[in-house]
């Protein structure tokens, strides 16, 4: 196959669009900050606080709905030993963005955090607070390996450019115009990626259900035909894993600095919550393509397309599934469409993965603790070389694996196991402390090595109840051990923070002992609450002696 030379030249036509639309954002972020001198860094972060709602919704939709979301949906649906109900990702994203809207929002908000690691730093100090910045920059460094991924294997497939190239070329727009502007350049560009990311992806779908070398969706969805029902089937004993995977996508979501970003950067609390809301509606539309592109890829005939047999599953090309089924399935002029989609897609979440990371390091680790005195001049250079940085190093993970599903469930499992309880302890209950979190932290670590972890060969050391090979040969674990590390994870922090509380306030070991604190941080609580009763009981008294006197009056 040639090089597809149409296909090059639209792609170029949307790069060059899409870089447009980031340099005119840089331009309006550069006006935004002479109008507010000094706050330079909160206008690249968070865009002033100040971002539209309607701008907010999209870049918010269109930060989840990656290369990832697109072609691991179409992966999972295709995929024998899957099928649609193991295509989880757009029905947890509506738990996430509730529950994101509605709980953990405000306590954000209310604070006014720069970063979703602030309420770390402030509580738990510096040295703790940069060991648990890890796995949240490790994350977001697989977000961006996983839409390069994604990207890469559908431009290689359908315009016949090499893989490599494809890659290269996505980084380094992604990361040019997120280098200008921050957050107003990836705002603006997802508005244009989520648009062609859903004109594109439904105007390829009629084609596709419609191509002669597919048999009807209808017929093929629980009838084993060219290979197992689309469909897919939950069994009771796959049940805890099924559970466990939904409850990954649905609260791992929740400990990504992107959604904070977007959270912070609304200009109220209605406005994030509105957000979130209208952002889970979103995720489910547009979650429906990826899902009809797996049932028309797992209802053809490859026998009888110009790919031939053995089918993409048998040459372990499933994860290249939605871009395959463009090309053979499809006229060339709307795989080229369909790439589009994918390229959007790709953008959109890139790009907040980006900033995502280059905000936890400049405002964390390189602002609060190597350079407090830092200028706003210096601070955009540090914010730019950790875009470059992280840019770099999620395209050179690229090329260890090429399964996009590998990246997202690696990424959101830290997310998860390790992030979120800290998160949910951190911001709802006043109990913990650094020690609970140290211990919390490496009992989530240690408990999810040991746990292995199949996609990327690490082999179980714990076997939960369940423990078995699964339909690939390989040894799984089939128990929900993700949720039950995060819950022993979160019982570990509360159960250790009470600890050490009671240990230093009853000085049952010397206060040079306390690392981090904590009875000092007590004291002016326990003052606090003793000057509240007093005031209280001051002003009982002071209610029964103005009763005394109007009843003596009265007599």
């Amino acid at each position: 196959m040639s090089l597809n030379v149409p296909g090059l030249v639209a792609m170029a036509a949307f790069y060059l669009l899409i870089l447009g639309t980031g340099i005119w954002a840089a331009m309006r972020s550069k006006t935004a900050e002479k109008k507010c001198p000094g706050d330079g860094m909160e206008i690249t972060l968070l865009a002033g606080r100040n971002i539209n709602l309607l701008v907010g919704i999209f870049t918010l939709t269109a930060t989840w709905v990656g290369g990832g979301f697109i072609l691991g949906i179409a992966e999972a649906t295709y995929n024998p030993t899957l099928g649609a109900v193991w295509a989880l990702m757009p029905v947890p994203y509506v738990l996430t963005f509730f529950l994101g809207g509605f709980f953990f929002a405000k306590p954000m908000r209310e604070n006014k955090y720069m970063t979703m690691m602030d309420p770390f730093q402030q509580k738990y100090g510096n040295v703790l607070s940069s060991v648990l910045i890890f796995p949240a920059l490790v994350a977001d460094v697989l977000w961006v390996a996983r839409t390069l991924v994604s990207l890469g294997g559908t431009m290689s497939v359908i315009l016949d450019l090499s893989y490599v190239y494809s890659i290269i070329i996505s980084s380094v727009v992604a990361i040019t115009y997120t280098l200008l502007g921050g957050l107003y350049s990836v705002a603006y560009t997802d508005v244009i990626q989520l648009i062609l990311i859903f004109v594109s992806l439904w105007v390829c779908v009629p084609f596709l259900l419609t191509n002669p070398h597919s048999l009807d969706i209808s017929l093929t969805a629980y009838n084993q035909t060219f290979q197992a029902p689309w469909v897919g089937t939950v069994e009771l004993n796959e049940a805890g894993k099924w559970f466990d995977d939904f409850m990954l996508l649905a609260l791992g979501g929740l400990a990504y600095q992107a959604f904070y970003q977007r959270i912070l950067s609304a200009s109220s609390y209605t406005q994030a919550q509105v957000t979130c809301y209208a952002s889970s509606a979103f995720c489910l539309v547009l979650g429906i393509p990826s899902v009809l592109v797996g049932a028309v890829a797992a209802s053809t005939d490859w026998n009888s397309t110009s790919y031939g047999l053995p089918s993409p599953y048998e040459r372990d090309e499933a994860g290249s599934i939605l871009p395959i089924a463009l090309q053979y399935l499809t006229p060339p002029y709307i795989s080229i469409i369909g790439i589009g989609a994918v390229a959007a897609a790709v953008m959109s979440s890139m790009d907040s993965a980006l900033l995502s990371s280059a905000s936890l390091f400049s405002s964390n680790i390189y602002k609060n603790i190597i350079r407090k005195q830092a200028s706003d001049r210096e601070m955009q250079w540090v914010i730019r070389i950790s875009v470059v940085v992280v840019g770099l190093a999620g395209t050179a993970l690229t090329f260890l694996d090429n399964s996009v599903l590998v990246f997202w469930l690696v990424g959101v499992d830290m997310s998860y196991t390790i992030m979120f309880p800290q998160l949910v302890c951190i911001l709802f209950f006043k109990l913990s402390n650094g020690y609970g979190a140290t211990v919390g932290y490496m009992m989530g670590i240690i408990l999810r090595i040991l746990s292995g972890e199949p996609l990327i060969g690490i082999p179980p050391v714990i076997k939960f109840p369940g423990c078995r090979l699964d339909d690939e040969g390989k040894l799984t674990q089939f128990f929900p051990f993700r949720t039950a590390i995060m819950i022993i994870s979160l019982a570990s922090i509360l159960l250790f923070s009470w600890l050490a509380s009671i240990i230093f306030s009853k000085d049952l070991v010397s206060e040079r002992w306390d690392v981090f604190n904590i009875k000092r941080k007590q004291k002016p609580i326990a003052r606090a609450a003793d000057d509240n009763d007093m005031r209280t009981n001051s002003d009982s008294e002071e209610a029964s002696t103005n009763k005394q006197l109007l009843d003596t009056t009265s007599c």
